[in-house]
């Protein structure tokens, strides 16, 4: 099924009885990748997956979006489907989405469950730091009127180059439309709004994840309110898929009871 908003269409797909549970998947994912999450939590409530604009089968969104943007087309989900006061489970991207809507529009949730959430900005090391220098100095050069002139229609060549050679691997799998997205995305900041957060949650955490970087989660444990952290050892930053039964029980206990 699509949700439009104002002409953005949202694919979401609803299953189950009871309270709802809204699941919020991670950059690159899908609703395919709460499979085993929705085919159990709708045993016991109404459970509702999207896909995100530009993933799935959601179309891109209509210019650069960044965090705020997913955000209120969330929100705005929420209130079509009257579901305000919803739990949450979200996976990495999908938990930016979350600690932003829960500080901006308390109403919106209850209680949720973040699982590799990402959202605070690492400090940039020394080796980073270089590497994007050098790839924006050889961007602007690429960008010059003058190479332009030069070489014409081979500089979007050389900027692809440029992408493969310096870019992540989620940046370089995106279209070049959804990459100004991805790019506003990190950008953004959310550690500012945790001390607003008033939903309790439950932060659930792979201790070797390296996307999202343990010291994350114990960072929002320590500012958002009402928070607590369970570390999932040996797990990287699919822990909730990695040792789902694990997950499964935790996540069960704090929703369900």
């Amino acid at each position: 099924m699509f949700f439009d908003n104002a002409g953005v269409k949202l694919y979401y797909e609803k299953s189950g009885s009871g309270a709802p549970l809204l699941l919020l998947h991670g950059w690159g994912g899908r609703v395919d990748s709460f499979l085993p999450v929705t085919r159990d939590f709708s045993q016991a409530r109404t459970v509702y997956v999207v896909d995100f604009p530009g993933h799935g089968n959601s179309p891109e969104p209509p210019a650069p979006w960044s965090v705020t943007e997913y955000m209120e087309l969330i929100w705005a989900f929420i209130r079509r489907m009257d579901i305000a006061g919803c739990d949450v489970i979200a996976h990495s991207f999908g938990g930016r989405v979350a600690l932003l809507l829960a500080a901006e529009h308390p109403e919106a949730v209850r209680r949720m469950v973040l699982t590799g959430c990402a959202g605070i900005k690492p400090p940039a090391s020394g080796k980073k730091s270089l590497r994007t220098r050098c790839y924006k100095a050889l961007r602007a050069l690429a960008d010059n009127a003058l190479t332009r002139r030069l070489l014409g229609k081979r500089v979007e060549v050389w900027r692809e180059a440029l992408v493969q050679k310096f870019g992540s691997a989620d940046y370089k799998a995106l279209s070049p439309t959804m990459r100004p997205t991805f790019n506003r995305v990190i950008a953004q900041d959310l550690r500012g709004v945790l001390p607003r957060i008033k939903a309790s949650t439950l932060l659930i955490w792979g201790t070797e994840d390296r996307d999202t970087p343990l010291w994350m989660g114990e960072v929002m444990e320590k500012e958002i309110p009402d928070a607590a952290l369970v570390r999932l050892e040996g797990c990287g930053h699919f822990a909730y898929l990695e040792k789902y039964a694990d997950f499964k029980a935790i996540a069960w206990k704090f929703l369900i009871g």
